[in-house]
């Protein structure tokens, strides 16, 4: 990356107005060299016009020395060696005044109007020189020759500099307009990369949230399930031994269902983790296989489940699992059944399954009231329970909290209402509406 302009201007460590010593010195130099020459041509000028000598070399000297100042005030330069054209000096003054006139960032107007005045100068003075210089020297040439010649020398003298020096110009404010393109560039490939990382951390966020809820969707009600049947089969085993095997045989069948889904979860995260190996032997996986897997896992509520995961069509088999656990379930569907995106019928599914789940750890023993409701562009689900008798068992089951953010997020997720509260009654109820489409 090229340095900033930040950094282009505090590299400057030349005095006073130079940005770089180097520069300095080349002034320096030819500001001597400028004043050495103007010294030697004083002292013609001085026997022309009368003068003493020393007068004259020291005018040439002060003259010439002003070619220090010229990257600060090319103006003054240019004006001086105009002023000094008629005294028959400043050749080297007037070629670099007119070359770093044109290389600032003055108006061209300014340019123009100095480089042609210093061009009219040169004309007239060369016009008049070599007119005196022949007429003494009774030297026959054509009348052509004067004029030609006064031209060509005004134009050598002044437009090559010029030229350059509008070359120079330019070439320097397009390397300042492409290093602070390179700078704002610079600032927003910052900003950028500061954007990518709070979406990534974002992303990260996301992805360890989705793969909670999907954990907890796939173990907490089959869990859930095996307690209370735990709990029945206690509280039964000496009064009615069938009883007993019977929810035995269902805690067997509960927990062969649970491991088999972990199974087949960590058998995918297994497999993201050794799809990404190569990176390196210690690589991590990333979050995005962890939650894609996660969720593959979770769309499997049993092992018969079909692969695009649960549907509406499981409700009754869901609520008999649940009945079957000694709760007394009223399932009630309104409307003509359809089949639904697979998303919104799993939505659905886990919705009713964990509202369950919540009965079973919350208010053991209440009959709780399933209600579905297919309407022309939407699904309604509905889970009330009624206060908690105290007869049934209780399982003492933990609650982590994440259920109803679950399906909060689930149901958003797919730009529907979720609703859930307690009921007048001293119940419990859990509403969501999902759109059909």
């Amino acid at each position: 990356m090229t340095a900033t302009g930040e950094e282009h201007v505090t590299a400057r460590g030349g005095p006073w107005w130079w940005e770089r010593r180097r520069s300095a010195v080349l002034d320096v130099g030819l500001a001597a060299a400028s004043a050495l020459e103007c010294g030697v041509e004083g002292v013609p000028f001085a026997w022309e016009a009368g003068i003493p000598v020393a007068v004259g070399v020291v005018f040439g000297l002060a003259a010439g020395s002003v070619l220090l100042v010229r990257r600060r005030w090319p103006i003054a330069v240019v004006l001086v060696a105009i002023a000094v054209t008629p005294a028959a000096m400043g050749f080297l003054l007037g070629i670099v005044g007119l070359y770093s006139l044109a290389a600032s960032d003055l108006p061209r107007r300014i340019i123009g109007s100095l480089a042609g005045m210093q061009m009219v100068g040169v004309l007239i003075v060369m016009f008049v020189r070599m007119r005196q210089d022949i007429a003494r020297g009774d030297v026959d040439v054509g009348d052509w020759l004067v004029p030609f010649a006064s031209v060509t020398t005004a134009l050598g003298v002044t437009a090559p500099p010029v030229l350059l020096g509008l070359y120079v110009g330019a070439r320097r404010r397009l390397m300042e307009s492409l290093r602070e393109r390179a700078d704002s560039l610079e600032r927003e490939l910052q900003l950028l990369a500061e954007r990518a990382e709070e979406r990534a951390e974002w992303a990260r966020n996301e992805e360890r949230t989705r793969i909670a809820r999907e954990m907890h969707d796939v173990v907490a009600h089959r869990v859930s399930l095996m307690v209370v049947h735990a709990a029945a089969l206690q509280a039964v085993a000496r009064k009615d031994p069938e009883k007993a095997v019977r929810n035995a045989a269902l805690v067997g069948d509960m927990g062969r269902q649970a491991l088999t889904e972990l199974r087949e979860m960590l058998g995918v995260l297994r497999a993201g983790g050794d799809a990404v190996r190569p990176r390196g032997e210690g690589a991590s996986v990333p979050l995005a296989a962890v939650g894609a897997a996660a969720a593959a896992a979770a769309s499997r509520v049993a092992v018969e489940e079909p692969a695009e995961g649960p549907s509406l069509a499981e409700i009754d088999e869901l609520v008999g699992q649940s009945a079957a656990a000694g709760m007394v379930v009223d399932l009630s569907v309104e409307g003509e059944c359809r089949s639904y995106a697979p998303e919104v019928e799993a939505t659905a599914y886990r919705v009713v399954q964990e509202a369950l789940t919540n009965v079973h750890k919350h208010a053991a023993g209440a009959k709780t009231y399933v209600r579905l409701a297919h309407r022309v562009s939407e699904i309604a689900m509905q889970v009330e329970n009624e206060p908690p008798s105290g007869v049934g068992s209780s399982a003492g089951l933990p609650s982590g909290g994440n259920g109803l953010v679950g399906m909060r997020e689930r149901v958003s997720a797919l730009g529907g209402v979720f609703v859930s509260g307690p009921t007048d009654a001293g119940g419990f109820r859990v509403s969501a509406v999902i759109p059909a489409s």
